[in-house]
């Protein structure tokens, strides 16, 4: 039976992530499904549970000393970190071969800081979470927990309320390649023409 909890500072919360739980939160943009992402159990189940092959999930950090220390080349991280702390993930190179479980054979992945206070505090205590939206391929994303449990049921071992997020976006996808922005996904952040946030 997955656990409920009301808000991401419950430390029995902090204890199951930490302990390789997966289960849907309340992102800085939509519900997602999350694990920790050192783990490599638990991000194997993640993808499993969303059905995801050659397509990983996004990496939220609280800094970019967790994404250095989760094998990231701090030249790629702090090259992008001016566009931190946002809803904003950023595709950089990712060849840690101990971390491929991570990337999906893919040679990049995306990454994040959020501006969410609450969620950076999370992510202090557990460490970088592997993300993805809290939803099936090709099916609408989860606006709120009782959707959310419609696609994952007991499959996770917890839920944490966040109330009705039908109002927020997904966060905006960049990539960057030899100076320039191109934008993936649009979503909570505007880039502008120039490639900086509006």
């Amino acid at each position: 039976m997955a656990k409920d909890f009301k808000n991401l500072e419950d430390e029995d919360l902090i204890e199951l992530i930490k302990n390789g739980a997966v289960g849907v939160i309340p992102t800085d943009t939509v519900y997602g499904l999350v694990c920790a992402a050192a783990n490599e159990s638990a991000v194997k189940r993640l993808y499993a549970l969303k059905k995801r092959e050659h397509k990983p999930g996004t990496v939220i950090a609280a800094n970019v000393d967790q994404l250095v220390d989760l094998g990231l080349k701090y030249r790629y991280v702090k090259a992008v970190e001016e566009y931190w702390p946002n809803a904003l993930s950023i595709i950089v190179p990712f060849s840690d071969p101990q971390r491929s479980y991570l990337r999906q054979g893919k040679p990049d992945i995306a990454v994040r800081i959020s501006n969410d206070k609450t969620l950076n505090m999370l992510t202090i205590a557990t460490g970088p979470l592997l993300t993805t939206s809290a939803n099936q391929p090709g099916e609408p994303t989860a606006n709120n927990l009782s959707e959310a449990q419609k696609y994952f049921g007991d499959q996770v071992d917890f839920y944490v309320d966040g109330g009705d997020l039908s109002d927020r976006d997904p966060s905006t996808i960049i990539r960057i390649i030899d100076d320039e922005v191109e934008v993936m996904r649009e979503g909570a952040v505007k880039i502008d023409e120039n490639g900086r946030v509006i």
